[in-house]
């Protein structure tokens, strides 16, 4: 029997609170709504935990809470592993505030980092034991750059591959050449990946000139997702993979980023020698989450996804 893939992810927890609204307000206008705002578990960390064990996978998740929070009340997954979870004596948990289109499923959100912004490096070296055994250590951007850094470093040391999902992209300056330098694997949107880049991505070619500028830095895989087109992999090697995405209705697109990274992690190999039919994989998880609403709720299980995936040849 193969042993079950496992994934250490290193990242934020936060409690969303979801307003519906008919449309997006402009500036200065009042709309009315037609239901009270709904209070659910999300955060980029949780959301890539929840989806890597729907789909199979073990997920061993290091995130700081609030110090009377229990996440193990709000959220139980076979799978998810909750014992590497600390808590802040100086932050609440963090917090999302999120308004959604009934129009077009777009999305506006608002984060308070709470005590994600108080997840340090000396929790990562006191929380190690989690990467033993792990496939890959995954992290994001809601936690601070040195803390994701340190997880790499730890990772790397362990002989763990490193997946990046850049997001949200720091303004305040430059993604850190420090952090992509220890990345294997960068799965950023279109969006994200232009505005590290500061290349547009508007065709293959735009693509490809994305990849060459993260491979100039050491990575040696690039995936980028483009929402309703699909996503784009390369690898340094000069492996390439489109996949088109499955044609659905958007009715919220909260999630859709984080349900395609776990599913991908869930599926693939640390060689890579699988990458195209992870990614397809992860195409049809992340074509569930959007055509229904929610984070968590929206986020697939294995045997949905199963049954979507032969929409992806």
């Amino acid at each position: 029997m193969t042993m079950k893939k496992q994934v250490t992810i290193v990242g934020s927890t936060n409690i969303d609170r979801v307003t519906r609204v008919p449309r997006l307000a402009q500036s200065g206008e009042t709309l009315s709504i037609g239901q009270h705002q709904e209070e659910v578990m999300g955060g980029k960390g949780l959301n890539q935990a929840v989806a890597i064990a729907r789909s199979g996978a073990k997920a061993n998740f290091v995130t700081k809470v609030g110090s009377d929070f229990d996440l193990s009340q709000r959220v139980q997954e076979d799978d998810l592993n909750l014992e590497y979870v600390l808590h802040s004596d100086k932050f609440q948990t963090g917090q999302a505030y999120i308004t959604v289109s009934k129009a077009t499923g777009d999305n506006i959100i608002y984060v308070y980092e709470g005590a994600n912004g108080d997840l340090s490096a000396k929790d990562i070296w006191d929380q190690k034991a989690a990467l033993t055994g792990s496939d890959f250590c995954l992290t994001q951007l809601e936690i601070p750059l040195e803390t994701a850094l340190t997880a790499f470093k730890e990772a790397k040391e362990a002989g763990v591959t490193t997946v990046l999902n850049p997001a949200p992209v720091p303004d305040q300056e430059d993604l850190p050449k420090s952090l992509l330098e220890q990345t294997d694997l960068i799965v950023p949107n279109e969006h994200e990946a232009a505005l590290i880049t500061n290349i547009p991505v508007t065709d293959r070619a735009s693509l490809v000139k994305n990849a060459d500028f993260f491979f100039n830095l050491g990575l040696e895989h690039v995936l980028i997702t483009l929402g309703d087109k699909g996503a784009f992999y390369r690898s340094k090697k000069g492996k390439e993979v489109m996949v088109p995405a499955i044609k659905t209705t958007a009715i919220d697109t909260t999630a859709a980023g984080d349900t395609f990274i776990g599913a991908l992690l869930s599926r693939l190999s640390p060689s890579f020698d699988n990458v195209e039919g992870a990614i397809r994989y992860a195409v049809a998880a992340s074509s569930i989450t959007v055509a229904s609403a929610g984070a968590l709720p929206s986020i697939p299980y294995e045997e949905a996804v199963l049954s979507e995936l032969p929409k992806t040849n």
